[in-house]
């Protein structure tokens, strides 16, 4: 049997993006719709979304009102966002050097990207950097100690990917002056699946 390509984010995401859309029941399951509540009243809100991909959480968020910016390393991933919404301003970057001044944002979320950051410490920094004042950084930190294999139309393929311990995540985000509002766990059958976090600036 071939063994299976491991690859980054940006060469897998751009691969796997035709095909990513399939996916979002499954997605959605790791957050069983808490983390769109967290948010609160969005009216006139801007958000940056890191890792935003096809839009899965940037299109919820500009349906409720917000003023959203979708970041991600993938190409591919914004271009199928921008065939859903050209009203959501798309930007390729990385996590860990954000595009964007001191102060611009009142939120930060990044749902599935942790898990692709070898160090997400260094994008906390830079998310605790582009946030207001009393801005909310609200990320997911899934459970994944082995990559999946994801469906492309040139074959199977694995993206990079990296498991966090959830008490690791909460003390690195500390340690830049954040404060933990919410640590939430969802699980399922007994085992925490995802942890989401509201940390404030």
């Amino acid at each position: 049997m071939a063994k299976i390509k491991m690859l980054n984010s940006t060469v897998g995401y751009d691969l796997a993006a035709a095909e990513y859309d399939k996916k979002e029941k499954f997605l959605n399951s790791f957050e069983q719709n808490k983390v769109v509540p967290l948010f609160g009243e969005l009216k006139g809100k801007q958000i940056l979304d890191v890792g935003a991909g096809t839009g899965r959480l940037a299109l919820a968020l500009h349906n409720i009102g917000a003023k959203v910016t979708a970041l991600d390393v993938s190409f591919e991933m914004l271009k199928v966002l921008k065939d859903k919404n050209n009203k959501i301003e798309t930007v390729v970057g990385e996590a860990q050097n954000l595009p964007f001044e001191d102060n611009s944002f009142d939120f930060v979320t990044a749902a599935f990207l942790v898990v692709h950051l070898k160090n997400p410490l260094s994008f906390f920094d830079e998310a605790f950097r582009v946030l207001k004042d009393g801005g909310k950084l609200i990320i997911t930190n899934i459970n994944q100690k082995e990559p999946p294999e994801v469906k492309t139309k040139q074959g199977k393929i694995k993206i990079e990917s990296y498991y966090h311990r959830p008490e690791k995540i909460i003390e690195g985000l500390e340690s830049l002056a954040f404060t933990i509002e919410k640590n939430i766990f969802v699980y399922e059958n007994d085992i925490w699946i995802n942890q989401i976090v509201v940390a404030t600036k």
